[in-house]
């Protein structure tokens, strides 16, 4: 491993209850509109409220999230959202994991797994380059018979979706998440851009010549961690496990808020004991966080916006013991607040939730009893 990757990085990582933009809703939603589809039972079931789809700043938990995936990935046999010409049929997922979890080193985990994706999708495929300390997967379009060029670039969410399942998969097999280098995309940047830094990496690219991550090369002799049975009890929560836990954690944001995670929120430091915590200057922790797009103030409201989706999961809780929880002494002030994050009401949060099917994974979408080990 080169001396650049820091062995004393935990080997396990904590589970982070994040959430996900609306526009990644729209964007999954919307091979079902192309096809017709009603889109609202999915939504019920996986507890996502209607309305939300109309407010820009809506977020849903990682889980209702990841039981959108499931849904849709059944109603339309499709694992990658309709983004490929051809269908990624339910269970693809589920064989791709078979496929790995044998793999000694995660070098040949990935280029298994590069293999396996490109006999299933056509319009595009990945490879993994080493160029000295530096680890690349390039996406390369399929190229137009009729012009000899490359196709007409696809949707950033295509290129995202791929991406993002293959960093995370790689993230769980070493059991630490991977810092990226960098992420380039070959279309045009999309208005949700931002959420793209928090789950790939601060230098991004949009307009490139072509698409991928990078990362150092020391990360691929790292040995597979996982086995059979940890591969089972993963599939049974995927996606959902991986859109938030292997985000970009390396930002001076993003341990700023594991720590206050840690913490109840009474407890929570202001801007100058911070600083001292953390043995820097108020100006100096201000400049650095200004530099990652962000500030003290808006990590304390995204923490506590993300805290405020998940507890309404729970109906047991009282919009009360929420607001109290959060550090609001009236429930009348979570409410504006919580108006403010998302342009929503907390009561819109309050749908069921359903359950995905007992054993089975929200992304493989295989039932238990048809599941043959690979």
């Amino acid at each position: 491993m080169s001396e650049s990757v820091n062995h004393s990085q935990p080997s396990t990582l904590e589970v982070e209850k994040g959430t996900i933009a609306i526009a990644f809703v729209h964007e999954a939603l919307a091979c079902l509109r192309e096809r017709g589809i009603d889109e609202r039972p999915l939504l019920a079931r996986a507890g996502i409220s209607a309305e939300l789809l109309a407010l820009p700043q809506a977020r849903v938990s990682s889980a209702a999230y990841g039981l959108l995936w499931h849904g849709i990935a059944q109603q339309i046999d499709d694992e990658f959202f309709g983004l490929d010409s051809r269908r990624m049929k339910s269970g693809s997922f589920t064989l791709l994991c078979h496929a790995l979890i044998h793999a000694d080193t995660l070098e040949r985990a990935l280029r298994r797994a590069l293999r396996f994706l490109r006999l299933l999708l056509d319009d595009f495929h990945g490879e993994l380059e080493i160029h000295g300390a530096v680890a690349r997967i390039r996406i390369i379009d399929r190229i137009d018979a009729a012009t000899g060029e490359p196709i007409a670039p696809r949707r950033a969410f295509a290129y995202g979706t791929y991406l993002l399942l293959l960093h995370g998969l790689a993230c769980w097999l070493v059991g630490r998440r991977i810092p990226l280098l960098s992420a380039q995309f070959r279309c045009a940047e999309p208005p949700y851009s931002q959420e793209w830094r928090v789950l790939f990496a601060q230098e991004l690219g949009f307009a490139q010549a072509g698409s991928g991550i990078s990362f150092d090369a020391g990360y691929l002799a790292l040995r597979n961690r996982r086995d059979e049975a940890a591969m089972k009890a993963f599939l049974r929560s995927a996606p959902a496990n991986f859109l938030v836990k292997y985000k970009n954690s390396a930002a001076l944001s993003a341990r700023i808020r594991r720590r206050l995670r840690g913490q109840a929120v009474a407890d929570w430091p202001g801007l100058p004991e911070l600083a001292r915590q953390l043995n820097l200057s108020e100006a100096t922790l201000r400049r650095r966080l200004d530099a990652e797009g962000s500030s003290y103030r808006q990590i304390l409201d995204d923490l506590r916006r993300d805290m405020a989706i998940d507890r309404l999961a729970d109906r047991e809780a009282s919009l009360a013991d929420i607001a109290a929880a959060l550090g609001f002494s009236e429930a009348s002030a979570f409410h504006r607040a919580f108006r403010k994050w998302t342009g929503s009401r907390p009561g819109d949060y309050r749908l069921p939730r359903a359950r995905a099917a007992a054993g089975g994974s929200p992304l493989a979408s295989v039932r238990s009893s048809r599941e043959r080990p690979g």
